[in-house]
């Protein structure tokens, strides 16, 4: 009887994960930018049709997260500062959190830069399945130039590299 337990749980947890990968975008360097509408903390609303004729870095990333948060941490001075007088976007995008949330979050830590709100997944789900924090850096044209998954100093900083080369 408990072989047979086993066995089912087994291949319930076999369909679920690829039911989950299969419900997955998981959008790759080449691929356009999909269409979404997203709430930003200042009440405005951001579409990704106003992105075109932009370099644009979309992070996907959560206040219980602890690589999203050293990710953040350095947000600021190497991205947004760095490339202020250049054409490049930072958009962060909260994922699965209330306004409510994020406020605290910013309050706490003192960010100031744009934060995006997708309470319910449904723009992170146009991009991916699971796995935070994720950015994407999209071109002029509308397109995935480079992806990024989880964070580490070095990938962090080969990200802001390609960005930099790319926006001379």
């Amino acid at each position: 009887m408990k072989k047979i337990i086993s066995t089912i749980a087994a291949v319930l947890a076999v369909v679920t994960l690829k039911a989950q990968s299969e419900g997955a975008a998981d959008l790759e360097v080449g691929d356009p930018v999909p269409q979404f509408t997203v709430m930003m903390t200042d009440g405005t609303t951001i579409d990704s049709k106003d992105f075109a004729g932009h370099n644009v870095l979309i992070n996907f990333w959560a206040t219980w997260c602890p690589p999203c948060r050293l990710e953040l941490a350095r947000v600021e001075a190497e991205l947004i500062d760095r490339f202020a007088d250049r054409d490049f976007i930072f958009l962060a995008i909260s994922r699965g959190e209330t306004l409510e949330k994020v406020m605290a979050f910013r309050e706490q830590t003192g960010y100031t830069f744009p934060m995006g709100l997708d309470p319910d997944g449904e723009i992170f789900a146009l991009f991916a399945g699971s796995g935070i924090p994720r950015n994407y850096f999209i071109d002029t044209d509308g397109n995935v130039l480079e992806f990024e998954l989880g964070y580490t100093p070095e990938g962090f900083d080969a990200l802001v590299e390609k960005i930099s080369n790319h926006l001379q």
